[in-house]
């Protein structure tokens, strides 16, 4: 697929994918969530790749502003919500739990960790992404909100549903019933965020977290404890330790666990074989 509104870059290991549409501040549309799909399920089957970073393009000055307002308006003429994609939209994630299959939630089903690096303002469907994400580091003072209050929308792809789980219902009552604009620092006192970071060190901290999970720990174990943490949201404690204890005695024979036990004895980096 030829891409126009995301860029793809894979450095070592570590593949970058960066909302590029900068004379609209990165905002959303049909064509980058198809774009979108597409390098995620690329990045998820190729073996070389063992970690995801999603950003926006740093001309934009945002991470994502959100919808594009085309499309909002394109919604108002039609009378209905038209998501401007197309049966054929690649399916990453999908067909590994049925409650990863849906849009936006199909990052649970990745196999691989997602990293937002937010860079700027992320509003709308921008904050959907970066709740949807593993793990989110951003650059102080940026602008947050769900936005969809204003439109008459509900709380967008599942955020009454992620949200609460990450900063707890108080926060997320917060954020979802006011469709308020919060800051980055609000949201890192939240819980909604990893670490913040001055703009110039924001890539830098991220490409460095990236690589220690790339180098430091198997892929066979990123997969499965993504899995696990996900998967274990709808479970109960027993079932949870079950299916760990299960996994357990499959990995172990895994050639990745004697190189992992031999590469801490000889002090040196795993030659993982994933």
């Amino acid at each position: 697929m030829e891409l126009k509104t995301i860029r793809y870059e894979l450095t070592d290991g570590i593949a970058t994918v960066t909302l590029s549409r900068p004379k609209r501040r990165n905002a959303w549309t049909g064509r980058m969530h198809t774009e979108y799909r597409f390098v995620l399920a690329e990045a998820d089957k190729d073996p070389a790749v063992r970690v995801l970073i999603v950003t926006g393009d740093p001309e934009g000055g945002a991470f994502c502003a959100g919808a594009d307002m085309a499309a909002l308006e394109g919604h108002s003429e039609k009378g209905r919500y038209d998501s401007g994609t197309t049966d054929d939209i690649a399916r990453p994630g999908f067909g590994v739990a049925p409650e990863f299959d849906a849009t936006f939630a199909y990052h649970f089903g990745l196999t691989k960790p997602v990293i937002a690096a937010i860079n700027g303002a992320a509003a709308g469907v921008g904050l959907v992404l970066a709740a949807f994400a593993d793990l989110r580091f951003a650059v102080p003072g940026a602008k947050f909100t769900a936005a969809h209050g204003r439109f008459n929308f509900p709380a967008e792809f599942g955020l009454s549903w992620v949200l609460p789980r990450i900063v707890g219902l108080t926060h997320a009552n917060d954020i979802l019933l006011s469709s308020r604009v919060f800051t980055s620092d609000e949201a890192m006192e939240m819980g909604f965020l990893n670490r913040l970071l001055p703009p110039e060190e924001l890539m830098p901290h991220v490409m460095d977290y990236a690589r220690k999970l790339a180098d430091g720990v198997s892929p066979g174990s990123l997969r499965e404890t993504k899995r696990q943490i996900y998967t274990d949201l709808h479970r109960d404690a027993a079932t949870a330790v079950a299916t760990a204890e299960r996994l357990l005695e499959e990995m172990i024979r895994h050639p990745d666990y004697k190189e992992g036990v031999k590469a801490w004895m000889e002090k040196r980096k795993a030659d993982w074989q994933g």
